[in-house]
């Protein structure tokens, strides 16, 4: 079942999302240790009134181990449909479609036929990048990809899991 076309997936990604001035802080507060890795995150409203949710995850044993995801939910729904992933170049991709793999650090969209085709993975078609070669680097890709826009003193240096 497709709950959003790859237009409205684009629509959602570009959404303007305003950052609060103590947004960082408000991830620090929210981390906890979750087994192997640490995760943390925060909800966002968009300038149309989707609710957002950006979810930070960690391995605590290999610094390449790493996602940032980009969420919305659907109306009625608390479990967030996934709009972007970045991944750190720790395991192995295949788009299943494609048939392509790779080992690299990449990016994952949701896509109309993957929500049809992907085994309910919205999120698992993917590109390598070479844009980042870290967390923080990740999260900065994430935000300017994705319609977040910074306070105007807000710097953007991240160290949330130091």
């Amino acid at each position: 079942m497709v709950k959003y076309s790859d237009n409205e997936i684009d629509d959602l990604i570009n959404e303007t999302k305003k950052l609060s001035l103590d947004w960082k802080s408000k991830i620090k507060l929210n981390l906890s240790q979750k087994g192997a890795s640490r995760e943390g995150g925060f909800e966002i409203v968009g300038e149309n009134q989707n609710r957002f949710r950006v979810i930070l995850r960690q391995s605590r044993f290999n610094d390449l181990d790493f996602s940032i995801i980009l969420g919305v939910y659907p109306q009625g729904s608390n479990k967030p449909f996934r709009l972007k992933r970045y991944d750190g170049k720790s395991h192995e991709h295949t788009n299943t479609i494609e048939r392509e793999t790779f080992y690299d650090f990449h990016i994952h969209t949701a896509t109309e036929r993957y929500q049809v085709y992907g085994n309910g993975e919205e999120d698992k078609y993917a590109q390598p990048t070479d844009r980042f070669i870290d967390f923080s680097e990740a999260l900065k890709c994430m935000l300017a990809d994705c319609g977040f826009i910074k306070p105007d003193n807000s710097q953007m240096e991240i160290q949330l899991f130091s």
